[in-house]
């Protein structure tokens, strides 16, 4: 009877091709709107967040990350690393099974060591084409070019690293690095991220691209509660992929979505008041959570010697801090924003990592006075003999652009807009083909050596993601020291004397820092906002 009961509510489910669902009213599922849709559900190609969200609602690795950002067990149960830091002893659990699948003889096995080595040696095969192959640079080689992984047993695997690098479990926790079965590998071939078969809360049951995916819970999930009750709590998880942002916010506000992510200009003020809060009248039926978003959004600056014409008045290191001076964060986070996100007043390192810290002595606030100041010593008094300066930016962060454009045209820099779309802009930023541009960072892993990479010198492009050509010799030492670090609070004092560098030396202007933000209904409880943005469903009550 139950797998009939079962069986009916997929077809339903299924049958609902609509964005509205004629399911039982007792059932228990999570309905979001990806816009953006999902390429795969394969976590080697868990690159945007889209298919991160996807990846992990089917999948688990070794460790995960809380909603503090720590590392906590998953697969594995424990672990320990050698005090030298270069070897890691994880000891498995023995009680977690893939999903069920006609890919097993006997529907299901346990997840075993040889899982582990077979998942991240596939992350890096050239076959695999995986974006996320970087995550294993830190990985020793054997002579064959294969991972340093060693199976001891069933459950006990060590994994080799080159040198002690401290961010390593966290990247471990990144959904690149999830446990897959190679049998599902082996039997669908390229297809197997739209077949996915893992370990996670929920398993897939049917994807129909641009209109619908649908995700059941899975009866064998090994996590529990505090008081002992299986997880998830949820009878499975609907995603529809309406492109049209009007239209998905309007299916939110008839209740037929429980999530927005985000903040959009065609809802912004019909939701938020002037200081960024939930409005009054939508407090019965909705509710807003916001967090610290691991999220830096800046304009970077080439500060490659050879660059000439406009671009090269901004490798005056002192141009470049007026820049930082000339204009009014705070206020243009509250009238373009409405406050959600912080300005970016203290360097790169966004709130919410350690390293991030208001007590350096060193900030950008407004200072107009202090940015002539500046524009004099470098020789350009009152803006006479600066060229003027063109920044390449995408229509979306056009308004701030614009903002800033006619505050540094009041201290006489003169900046040209140019819009471009941002396919366009990312590959001019990777081929450096660009000397002014708006840009992003997203932490790949809760660490500010993430945030920190964009300025060691061996990452410059192509070879990295050093897109600014940023050198300074200080800074590697720095960073090669802090990497290495295993103590929290010494790499925390490196990183942010790094941080102190880079906004020194201002290859970056740092524009804000983003907030996590997400309109949820009332209907749902325990969906807790994280610094990364990751949707975790495995804990979500339904009413």
């Amino acid at each position: 009877m139950k797998k009939n009961i079962l069986a009916l509510l997929i077809a339903l489910i299924i049958a609902s091709c609509g964005s509205r669902y004629s399911v039982p009213d007792n059932t228990k599922l999570f309905r979001y709107n990806e816009a953006a849709g999902i390429r795969s559900l394969d976590p080697a190609f868990a690159r945007d967040q889209a298919n991160i969200w996807g990846v992990n609602q089917l999948f688990n690795g070794l460790v995960q990350l809380d909603d503090s950002m720590h590392v906590q067990p998953c697969i594995a149960e424990r672990w320990e690393i050698s005090d030298d830091g270069i070897r890691y002893t994880f000891h498995l659990r023995n009680n977690i099974f893939f999903h069920q699948s006609e890919v097993f003889p006997n529907k299901t096995r346990n997840v075993v060591a040889a899982d582990v080595n077979y998942s991240l040696q596939r992350l890096i095969d050239e076959k695999t084409a995986s974006p996320g192959r970087w995550v294993m640079n830190n990985v020793a080689r054997n002579d064959d070019n294969s991972l340093a992984v060693t199976i001891i047993n069933d459950s006990t695997v060590v994994i080799e690293l080159i040198q002690p690098f401290a961010p390593f479990l966290s990247l471990l926790a990144m959904q690149y690095c999830s446990i897959v079965p190679h049998e599902a590998i082996e039997f669908y071939g390229k297809d197997f991220g739209h077949n996915p078969v893992g370990t996670g809360p929920f398993m897939f049951k049917y994807w129909k691209e641009g209109l619908k995916l649908v995700m059941l819970r899975n009866p064998d999930y090994f996590e529990t509660d505090s008081l002992g009750n299986k997880l998830p709590y949820l009878d499975g998880v609907v995603v529809t992929f309406i492109i049209e942002k009007q239209t998905a916010f309007m299916e939110f506000m008839q209740g037929n979505f429980d999530m927005i992510s985000g903040i959009d200009p065609n809802y912004k003020d019909v939701l938020l008041d002037a200081e960024g809060n939930l409005k009054p009248e939508h407090e019965s039926k909705i509710y807003m959570t916001r967090i610290p978003y691991l999220n830096t959004e800046y304009l970077g600056i080439s500060v490659k010697k050879e660059s000439t014409g406009a671009i090269s008045a901004l490798q005056e290191q002192k141009i470049r801090l007026a820049i930082n001076y000339g204009f009014d964060r705070r206020k243009m986070m509250r009238y373009l924003r409405n406050n959600i996100g912080y300005p970016g007043l203290y360097g790169i390192i966004p709130p919410g990592l350690a390293g991030y810290t208001e007590n350096s002595g060193f900030y950008f606030e407004y200072n107009p006075e202090k940015a002539k100041q500046l524009m004099t010593e470098a020789g350009f008094r009152n803006g006479q003999g600066l060229p003027e300066i063109v920044l390449q930016t995408t229509s979306t962060y056009q308004d701030l652009c614009e903002y800033i454009q006619q505050q540094l045209a009041e201290i006489n820099i003169k900046i040209k807009l140019d819009v471009v779309p941002p396919a366009t802009l990312r590959e001019m930023v990777s081929q450096s083909k660009t000397g002014f541009f708006r840009a992003s960072w997203i932490a790949d892993y809760p660490d500010a050596e993430n945030y920190m990479s964009l300025f060691y010198s061996k990452n410059e492009v192509p070879n990295g993601p050093n897109y600014t050509h940023f050198v300074n010799a200080k800074f590697d030492r720095l960073y090669e020291s802090a990497v290495s670090e295993p103590n929290a609070e010494i790499r925390t004092g490196l990183y942010e004397k790094m941080n102190r560098i880079v906004m020194e030396q201002s290859p970056v202007v740092v524009l804000y820092y983003d907030m996590a933000v997400r309109f949820i209904s009332k209907r749902i409880k325990n969906l807790h906002p994280n610094a990364m943005n990751l949707l975790n469903l495995k804990k979500v009550v339904k009413n």
